[in-house]
């Protein structure tokens, strides 16, 4: 009769305790129930197309409303690197150097080409901006091709250029992850911040590379006729100009064209530098004599190549104006066409005449950059501003990262389906 009271004393204690144990498994359970329900929600979410996360149906300023709640910060592993080449011929010095300046991050390497048509004074004074400027200087990640080439657009030269630019940078740094080639025409939508923070998440492996198969006019009028770039042999620029007999289309490899401009991943580069395989040199051998080259040759070795034919999202994450049917040259872009870079969402645009008013509208309202300086980012520290390098690591995405991470996540799942890859 003792035991069973001396049990009965303890039932009760045993219950309370069992009892709050079970609560707070529940509980427990149920929190991260929630958290995973989120999770999964906003992933959805940012798969969306933008104008179905952002509910939007008419292009707005972005930056006019409050922004989006801070990403989290990132390990310095994490964030990737860029490897630029700038180029720019003849008058071009002041626009390449504001491109150079709005396009800057500590983090990322940057080589900048005049090319041969280009007065002396201008690129003795490119060369002397850049050794005095402090931060560059400081940093030591802007290099100038000193010894320029001659580049004709239509030419292969501009494609010899590029694989220069890719060779420099491969020799100078391992330290990169993707290549991106713009014009003194060029101007970014998106600070550095923005696009670090962006391609963080990525496959280190893949190519922004815009590209179709489905050539049209383009055999009759590019491929069939063979050409000849003077660039290749004489020191002063002159148009390409055509030899007979045209010829047929190959049947080794399949023809490719698209966008001159890309963002290459370092292995792709390291594979048409490299060519362990024969395929890049006998390409490049081929577009020697094609019209208009650079909108072929790496779209044509991308494609050809089963494994890196994966890697390919089919995009140059540029805003560009065409006429339709296209011409040689798009529009010059001016201030009205401001909100459709914005909704755009696009990392870069082109093409820009110089000091142009709607720069200043870009430097104001997307990248706050103010006359002549860099761009503001986490890295930037001293009075004034980013007059010194403070944590190269610190990443501050704003506005612009939301747009670009839901149109690059949008590119990206249409390639895993295979959809317009290499097609």
């Amino acid at each position: 009769m003792e035991s069973f009271n001396m049990e009965k004393k303890w039932l009760f204690p045993l219950i309370v305790i069992s009892g709050i144990y079970i609560f707070f498994i529940a509980t427990s359970f149920n929190m991260g129930l929630v958290s995973s329900i989120n999770q999964n929600f906003n992933s959805i979410l940012f798969i969306l197309p933008s104008h179905l996360a952002t509910n939007q149906t008419v292009p707005q300023f972005v930056e006019t409303k409050i922004s989006p709640p801070p990403p989290p910060p990132l390990v310095g592993a994490a964030i990737p690197r860029f490897a630029y080449l700038i180029s720019g011929s003849k008058g071009d010095l002041e626009k390449l150097w504001r491109t150079l300046l709005a396009l800057y991050h500590p983090l990322n390497h940057y080589v900048v080409h005049l090319d041969l048509e280009s007065p002396l004074e201008e690129r003795l004074e490119l060369t002397s901006r850049i050794e005095k400027h402090p931060i560059f200087n400081e940093v030591g990640n802007v290099f100038m091709i000193l010894k320029a080439n001659m580049v004709t657009y239509r030419g292969p030269t501009m494609v010899a250029n590029t694989l220069h630019a890719c060779s420099i940078l491969l020799k100078r740094s391992k330290d990169w992850d993707w290549f991106i080639n713009l014009s003194a025409s060029d101007y970014p939508l998106v600070t550095q911040d923005d696009l670090l923070y962006t391609f963080s998440d990525l496959d280190r492996s893949i190519n922004f590379i815009e590209h179709t198969s489905h050539l049209g006019w383009k055999l009759d009028k590019r491929a069939m006729p063979l050409i000849i770039d003077p660039g290749l042999y004489m020191s002063n620029k002159s148009d390409v100009f055509s030899v007979g007999p045209k010829r047929t289309l190959p049947t080794a490899f399949k023809l490719f064209t698209g966008s001159a401009w890309m963002v290459l991943s370092r292995a792709f580069v390291d594979y048409v530098v490299w060519g362990w395989d024969n395929l890049p040199r006998t390409v490049l051998m081929y577009y020697t004599n094609f019209i208009s080259s650079p909108e072929g040759y790496f779209q044509t070795v991308v494609c050809n190549s089963p494994e890196l034919a994966k890697t390919a999202v089919n995009s140059d994450l540029h805003y560009i104006s065409w006429d339709n049917p296209p011409k040689q040259h798009p529009h010059v872009l001016s201030i009205n066409d401001t909100r459709k870079m914005i909704a755009s969402s696009a990392a870069f645009a082109r093409k820009f005449k110089q000091d142009d008013p709607v720069l200043n509208v870009i430097d104001k309202l997307l990248l706050h950059r103010q006359k002549g300086l860099l761009t503001p980012g986490g890295w930037c520290s001293g009075k004034p501003k980013c007059s010194k390098v403070g944590n190269t690591y610190k990443i501050k995405p704003g506005p612009g990262s939301h747009r670009l991470r839901v149109l690059v996540a949008r590119l990206v799942l249409k390639s895993r389906f295979g959809q317009n890859q290499c097609k």
